[in-house]
Order: structure tokens, then C-alpha cells, then sequence
């Protein structure tokens, strides 16, 4: 039975011809195939996320877990692609409709040119937010830096995959440490590489006319699993295979990035934020059975 609002929204989309917003509450198939084994991170539930599944030019990108009142993603999970690490500049900032209560389309689309419309903000992150916050930059968790084609890449830019980055943490420690691993993961990976990117928060707030709006990460963490990889590669290398983790104080000063194991880094992020006990950035940790079986 619908409530009075239900169907009060459901008549003016009959009547408009619009569509009720497709944030997924279960994830479609398009969507987990950015996921290792089709499963989401484990251990993160709070009411304000919402699973964005990000598409782009009538196709799935990505999936993306987004905070509505932090105004930030949680993290970003995609499948990496072997490229030169080239960027993409020519693109145009794009907000999420799914976020919004009706809309006409479920892809991501360029912000108006002239005004943001009040009901994009009640859920999202905006142009305006991050016209004076100077000491920020928008860093992208998953970056195009990591996709090959113009339109994964081109996806990239829609504000609901970014949180403000300070300008040196950015530079100096956190775009260096994207491109070490693309180097690595074009080298020695030679299945599907799955990488989580995340951030754990604490409280600090871009403030826009008065108002708390977005969330400023603490820390930035990210992981990657890739259970078909080179076993003759360098050791140096080879025991950062199948998974394998880094995080790094979002900070002005002494940001530099800590590579560790991914038990490593759960343990970190649980001691660190508040998340479930059950957290797991990977079901199964990454292991292959045939690996698993190898080792008991």
C-alpha cells in the first residue's frame, strides 16, 4: 500500500513523464561487476548511504557509496584498466540525478551553466561549494589517470566520486602513490584488478554561507585485488599481489602515503572511524580458493 506522498510522486511522474531516481538499494549485475566476487565492502551502514551505480553515455562506470549528509563519496569501487596514465582535462563537472527525488534520466549530467537549481544541494555536493574553499582541490577516488577509454575517463567527473584533497597532500603523496600503482597493475596484473578507494572523516567541514556542506577527509585509503597476477614478477613486487593496501593523512603538511597489507589496513580504518566489526574491503580478503587451498 502506498503512502499519500508515494503516491502522490508516483501520479506526477505518470503526469511528467519523469522517473523516480534509480539509486540502487540492491545492487544490479551492471554494477557488481566493478566488485570482487559481486560483493560490496562489508561492515559500512548508516541511513545517509546510498549506492550510486555511476553511468555514463548509457553505460555502467562504476559504483560509488555516497554519504547525502557528509555530501562526499564513502568510496569509490571500480575495475582498473592498463593505460598510459594520460588525463582527460576537456570535460565539464557533472552532478548525480539519482540523487535527486525525479528525474528524467539515471546517467550523470553537466551542471546547468547559468544556476544549480536549490534541490540539487539538499543531497549533494555543488560547483558552489567549491568556488572558495581554496585550500582544497577536488581529488577524484576514482581517477581517470586509472581508465583507458574517453568515456570511463570522462566519468571520473562528476562530483559525487570526489572530496576536497589539500593542494600538497594531493600533489606530493596522493596523485604520485595513483600513479605507482598503475604502474604496477599494468605490469604484473594480468586479470581484472578490482580497487576500492575510500576516506575516513572527522568532522572538519567546508562551510558555505554559514553551513556545514562537505565533508573534509582525514585520511584517504584505498586497496586493489587481483588474484591473477604475475608469479615471476620481482619480489618487491610480488608480495604486493593479490592484495595489497595504502592510506594518507589528508593534511597540508606530512602527507605522505603508508602502503601495508590490507588486514593492515581494515585495522587501521576500524581503530581509526567508526565502522562494523564485520568490516571487509574485500570478501574472502582476496584469496582464491585454489590459493586458500594451497596454503592450508
Amino acid at each position: 500500500m502506498l503512502s499519500w506522498t508515494q503516491a502522490v510522486l508516483v501520479w506526477l511522474a505518470m503526469v511528467s513523464g519523469l522517473v523516480l531516481g534509480t539509486v540502487e538499494q540492491e545492487l544490479s549485475p551492471e554494477c557488481r561487476r566493478f566488485l570482487y566476487k559481486g560483493t560490496p565492502p562489508t561492515g559500512l551502514e548508516r541511513r545517509s548511504l546510498r549506492n550510486i551505480c555511476q553511468r555514463y553515455n548509457r553505460k555502467a562506470r562504476y559504483l560509488t557509496l555516497y554519504d547525502t549528509e557528509g555530501h562526499i563519496p564513502v568510496y569509490s569501487a571500480y575495475t582498473f584498466k592498463r593505460s598510459e596514465g594520460n588525463s582527460q582535462n576537456d570535460v565539464p563537472w557533472m552532478y548525480e540525478p539519482q540523487l535527486s527525488l525525479l528525474t528524467e534520466t539515471g546517467e550523470m549530467q553537466p551542471f546547468p551553466r547559468r544556476y544549480t537549481p536549490m534541490n540539487f544541494e539538499d543531497a549533494q555536493a555543488v560547483l558552489e561549494d567549491y568556488t572558495n574553499a581554496i585550500l582544497y582541490e577536488r581529488g577524484a577516488l576514482n581517477p581517470n589517470a586509472h581508465q583507458a577509454q574517453p568515456d570511463d575517463k570522462a566519468a571520473t567527473y562528476t562530483l559525487t566520486n570526489v572530496v576536497p584533497q589539500t593542494w600538497e597532500f594531493s600533489a606530493q603523496a596522493w596523485k604520485p602513490q595513483e600513479q605507482v600503482i598503475r604502474k604496477r597493475l599494468n605490469n604484473y596484473c594480468h586479470g581484472t584488478a578490482y580497487v576500492v578507494t575510500g576516506v575516513i572523516t572527522s568532522g572538519r567541514m567546508i562551510r558555505r554561507q554559514n553551513i556545514n556542506r562537505v565533508a573534509v577527509p582525514a585520511y584517504m585509503w584505498s586497496a586493489y585485488c587481483c588474484v591473477d597476477y604475475d608469479r615471476n614478477a620481482p619480489f618487491n613486487e610480488r608480495y604486493r599481489f593479490p592484495v595489497f593496501g595504502h592510506y594518507g593523512i589528508n593534511d597540508r603538511e606530512g602527507g605522505e602515503v603508508v602502503e601495508l597489507s590490507v588486514q593492515k589496513l581494515e585495522e587501521f580504518i576500524k581503530k581509526t572511524t567508526f565502522v562494523e566489526k564485520n568490516f571487509q574491503i574485500f570478501t574472502d580478503g582476496c584469496v582464491a580458493p585454489a590459493i586458500q587451498l594451497a596454503e592450508n
